[in-house]
This record gives C-alpha cells, sequence and structure tokens, in this order.
C-alpha cells in the first residue's frame, strides 16, 4: 500500500505525500547515470525540479516481490519502472529497481532504492 501511495504521490505530483514515505537518510541511486540522491532533503528537493519541468515524467514502480525479514523490521521490494511523458502518455525509460523499506512508528519508509534503465 505504501508503494501505491508514492506511485500516487508522484502521478499527483504531490511533495507533502512522498515526504513520509523516504527515511531521513534515504538513499536513490538513478537508473541512467547512477546519480546518487542522499537525503530525503535532496529527492525532494529533486522532484520539486521533476514536477514543474515542461512535459514531465511520471514514473511509476511495480513490485514483482516483496520479501518481509523475519529477523528485523525490514523488507525488500524488486520490481518493474516505467517512467511516461505526461502529456503524451508516450514511453520515457523503464527498466527494474530494489527498494529497501524498513517498518518505523509512522509506518513502512523507503530507506534505499536503486534503478536500472533497460528500455
Amino acid at each position: 500500500m505504501r508503494r501505491a501511495a508514492f506511485n500516487r504521490a508522484l502521478a499527483e505530483a504531490d511533495l507533502s505525500a512522498i515526504r513520509p514515505l523516504l527515511a531521513v537518510d534515504c538513499v536513490l541511486v538513478a537508473g541512467t547515470d547512477s546519480a546518487i540522491l542522499s537525503g530525503r532533503k535532496a529527492q525532494l528537493q529533486a522532484w520539486k525540479r521533476e514536477f514543474v519541468q515542461a512535459g514531465r515524467a511520471i514514473y511509476t514502480r511495480t513490485p514483482d516481490t516483496i520479501t518481509v525479514s523475519p529477523l528485523v523490521p525490514i523488507a525488500l521490494e524488486l520490481g518493474q519502472w516505467h517512467g511516461i511523458i505526461a502529456d503524451t502518455g508516450a514511453l520515457l525509460a523503464s527498466g527494474t529497481f530494489a527498494a529497501k523499506w524498513r517498518e518505523t512508528d509512522v509506518g513502512w519508509v523507503i530507506e534505499a532504492e536503486i534503478f536500472v534503465t533497460l528500455g
């Protein structure tokens, strides 16, 4: 459900909905250039810039598997992602991703994501 909320927030360009889904010290490794966004603040700034661009992209992450650790409150999500141009729906890029989630007192938050561009 938290992934669905993140996808909705991206589609609706809703920074306030993204914020509680990210750990303060989260890390994102981008799919094409392997740029590293370190920390919630850096990621929110990047999304803010993306949301105001003409012809912006909407990214959707679709889990294939989610494995919850029986030992500690963490989970690994593996799946597919794609980005479309908001105005036209044309496919911009796609690939695979992995995300590490941690359950906290405010719910599950993303600690790390890595994306690989394959198409």
